[in-house]
C-alpha cells in the first residue's frame, strides 16, 4: 500500500518518487487537450416531457447525457418563428435575445434563472437552461393544490400552514403578507441585478415567477428582456400585468418591471386575479389606475389595516412611474419599503423563517417518496 499527495502539481507516492499508472498514450491525449486552448463536442439532449408552450415557443424538460452515464435535467426552450413575417425577421429577433441572453448568463443571483447555452438546430433556435424543481406561482395557487396539502398534514400543522403560508383567498388561495412579501423581496433582487445591467425583464407574471423545492423563489423566462438603452419597437406584452404607460405606448423600463411585480403582489395577497374583468385596452388602463385607490376593498383585513404593507404596494402600483419606487433596490430598502415591512413583523414577534416554511410546504405537497 502507498499513499499518495497532491500539491497542485505531479502526483507523488510518499517517498517521493513520480506516480506513473496510466499509459504514455493517455497521458500524451491529456496534455494535449489541456494546452490545445480550444476544445468541443457534441452535446446530446433528449426530451422528456413538455413543460410549458407561449407566445414565443414550447419548453420541454430534457436530459443533457455525457459520457460515463452522466446525465443532467436541463429546460430547452424552443422558438417558434409562427409570428415572425419571414427567415430574416425570426433571425434577427433571435439574434437579439441571444446577446440579452449572454448577459444574463454572465449575472449571478440566486434568484434570476440561469441560462446554459443558445443554440441553432435546422435553423431553429433552441435555449438551453436551468431546469427549476417547483411550481409557477400560476399553477401552485390552486385550490387542487392546498387541498391536496390538507389532505397529506395533521389538523395541527393544517391549521399552522394556514395561519403562517397559504390559506383560502376570494378566488383562489392567497399568502399570508409574510411569505408573500418574502417571494416579492426576492424577485426584487433579481429585478436589481438586470436593471443594473440596464436590461429590462418586460413580462413579470405570476407563471413567470417559480418556487423551488428548496423553498427560495425565481424569475424565469428572459425572452421578452431587452435593453432599456436599445429598445426594439416592437414588443410584445402580458396586458393584464403590463404597466399602464406600456398600454399607452411608452417604452417598458425598469420602473413598468416594477409595476408589474406590484399587481403579482396584490393577486399574491388578495388570492383573486387582477382586470380579469376588463375586455379592452381602454377599460384595463382605467382599472390599473384606479387600483391604488381600491386596495382597502380587494385586500383582506390583515393587509388593508397595515398602513406599512398598505404603502409598500402602492409605492409598486402607482399609475404614474415617477411615483413609484425608483428602483428595486429602493422598493426594497426604502423606508417604506420590503424589508421595513419584515423588519415590522419581527419586531411585533410575527415573523418566521419563511424560506424553511415555503420548503416544508413543498415537501408536503410532493413528498420526497412520491
Amino acid at each position: 500500500m502507498s499513499t499518495t499527495f497532491d500539491f497542485s502539481s505531479k502526483t507523488l507516492t510518499l517517498n517521493g518518487t513520480q506516480a506513473r499508472r496510466c499509459p504514455d498514450e493517455l497521458i500524451a491525449r491529456y496534455d494535449n487537450l489541456v494546452h490545445e486552448g480550444r476544445t468541443s463536442w457534441t452535446e446530446h439532449l433528449r426530451m422528456l416531457r413538455r413543460l410549458g408552450s407561449g407566445g414565443q415557443g414550447v419548453v420541454f424538460l430534457s436530459e443533457r447525457r455525457g459520457t460515463d452515464q452522466f446525465t443532467l435535467p436541463v429546460a430547452i426552450k424552443f422558438f417558434s418563428p409562427e409570428r415572425f413575417e419571414d427567415a430574416r425577421s425570426y433571425a434577427e429577433a433571435m439574434s437579439r435575445i441571444a446577446r440579452i441572453a449572454s448577459r444574463v448568463a454572465q449575472i449571478q443571483q440566486d434568484h434570476l434563472l440561469d441560462i446554459y447555452n443558445f443554440v441553432e438546430r435546422d435553423r431553429i433556435r433552441l435555449m438551453e437552461m436551468e431546469w427549476v424543481d417547483g411550481y409557477d406561482l400560476t399553477r401552485l395557487l390552486t385550490t387542487e393544490m392546498l387541498t391536496r396539502v390538507e389532505e397529506r398534514v395533521s389538523a395541527r400543522r393544517w391549521q399552522q400552514i394556514n395561519d403562517v403560508i397559504v390559506t383560502d383567498g376570494a378566488v383562489h388561495p392567497r399568502l399570508k403578507p409574510g411569505v408573500a412579501v418574502e417571494v416579492i423581496r426576492e424577485c426584487l433582487g433579481a429585478l436589481a441585478a438586470l436593471h443594473r445591467e440596464h436590461i429590462v425583464h418586460g413580462d413579470i407574471k405570476p407563471s413567470n415567477i417559480m418556487l423551488k423545492r428548496t423553498g427560495s423563489s425565481i424569475i424565469i423566462d428572459i425572452g421578452s428582456a431587452f435593453d432599456e438603452r436599445d429598445p426594439h419597437p416592437h414588443q410584445t406584452c402580458t396586458p393584464r400585468y403590463a404597466a399602464p404607460e406600456v398600454l399607452e405606448g411608452g417604452t417598458r423600463t425598469p420602473q413598468s418591471d416594477l409595476a408589474s411585480l406590484g399587481y403579482v403582489l396584490i393577486e399574491l395577497l388578495s388570492g383573486q386575479p387582477l382586470f380579469l374583468g376588463e375586455k379592452n385596452y381602454s377599460s384595463l388602463l382605467e382599472a390599473k389606475r384606479t387600483l391604488p385607490r381600491m386596495l382597502p376593498a380587494i385586500l383582506p383585513e390583515e393587509v388593508a389595516v397595515n398602513e406599512l404593507l398598505m404603502t409598500f404596494c402602492r409605492g409598486m402600483i402607482a399609475p404614474d412611474p415617477m411615483r413609484r419606487f425608483p428602483s428595486a433596490e429602493n422598493a426594497e430598502l426604502q423606508e417604506q419599503g420590503a424589508a421595513a415591512f419584515h423588519r415590522q413583523l419581527v419586531m411585533g414577534d410575527l415573523s418566521s423563517e419563511y424560506e424553511h416554511d415555503i420548503r416544508l410546504w413543498m415537501e408536503e405537497l410532493d413528498p420526497p417518496n412520491e
